[in-house]
C-alpha cells in the first residue's frame, strides 16, 4: 500500500500546450537520481495515481516531474492545471532500478529518450557520479516537433560545464530542425548515422546503454543493439543495456 503524504506545488512551468513541469515541496524519503514517485489526486471517492520520475538530484530539496497532458486522461489533466499553493499527493518512498548503480562499468554512455523520459537522465547528469565514472556521456532525446525539446536551458548549462564528456542530440520527427536529426533514432542507428554524428561507436567493450520511454522504441533499440554485439543488463548476468518502460 502507498505510503501517500501531501505535497504543496510550487511552481507549474507549462513548455508547450501539453509539457509541464511540477515543482514540489514535501518531506519525502532521500531517492537516488532515476528513480521515480506517484502523484495522485481524489476524484469522485478514489484517489488517481500515476508514477513520475524525478528531474530533479537527489540533492535538491524541491521535487521537480515532468509530464504531458493526455487529453482523455484521468490525471494528467488535472495536475497541468495546478497552480502554485495547490496540494497533491506523493508517495514518501521511491522505487524504481533504473539509476547508475545498476549501470556496469565502461568508457561511453549512451542515454537514449523518447518525450518525457527524459526527466530521469536530467535527474542523473545534475549529479556528479556519472562524471566520474564515464569518459563520454551521450544524451539522445526523441521528439515530434522542436517545441517537444524541454529543458534546453539546462542541458545547455550541462554542455557549457563538461563540454569535453556530453555530447547531446536531438531527433525530431516531423519537421527539419537545425542541429537535430530528423526521423527515427532506430533508423540512424541502423545506417551508422548517429554514430557517425557523435563521433563514437557502440560496441561491447566500451559502451554501456539506457534505454528510457516508447516501448516499442526500446525494444527496436534494443533488438539493433544485440546485433551489435551489446547484451541485455541483468544483476545475475551483467551487459550493456538497462532499460525503463514509460508506461
Amino acid at each position: 500500500m502507498a505510503d501517500w503524504i501531501p505535497a504543496t506545488v510550487v511552481a507549474n512551468r507549462h513548455w508547450n500546450n501539453d509539457l509541464f513541469s511540477l515543482t514540489l515541496e514535501a518531506n519525502i524519503e532521500p531517492f537516488k537520481a532515476g528513480q521515480f514517485t506517484k502523484l495522485a489526486l481524489d476524484m469522485d471517492g478514489k484517489r488517481v495515481q500515476r508514477a513520475y520520475s524525478f528531474v530533479n538530484p537527489s540533492t535538491e530539496n524541491q521535487i521537480e516531474i515532468y509530464a504531458t497532458r493526455v487529453a482523455d486522461g484521468l490525471l494528467s489533466p488535472r495536475l497541468h492545471a495546478l497552480e502554485a499553493g495547490d496540494e497533491v499527493y506523493i508517495t514518501a518512498r521511491a522505487n524504481g532500478f533504473f539509476t547508475l548503480d545498476e549501470v556496469p562499468e565502461g568508457r561511453h554512455l549512451w542515454l537514449f529518450a523518447t518525450g518525457t523520459a527524459l526527466g530521469p537522465y536530467l535527474s542523473i547528469l545534475r549529479e556528479s557520479e556519472v562524471w566520474r565514472r564515464f569518459r563520454k556521456i551521450v544524451l539522445v532525446h526523441a521528439v515530434r516537433y522542436s517545441a517537444d525539446l524541454s529543458y534546453q536551458g539546462e542541458i545547455n548549462a550541462l554542455k557549457n560545464q563538461y563540454p569535453d564528456q556530453l555530447v547531446v542530440q536531438p531527433f525530431v520527427s516531423r519537421e527539419p530542425v537545425q542541429g537535430a536529426l530528423n526521423g527515427r533514432v532506430t533508423h540512424a542507428l541502423q545506417d551508422g548515422q548517429l554514430e557517425r554524428m557523435v563521433g563514437l561507436k557502440l560496441s561491447p567493450a566500451e559502451s554501456q546503454v539506457m534505454l528510457c520511454g516508447n516501448p516499442a522504441m526500446v525494444k527496436d533499440t534494443q533488438t539493433i543493439l544485440h546485433k551489435k554485439g551489446l547484451e541485455k543488463n541483468l544483476r545475475r548476468a551483467p551487459g550493456h543495456i538497462t532499460t525503463e518502460h514509460y508506461w
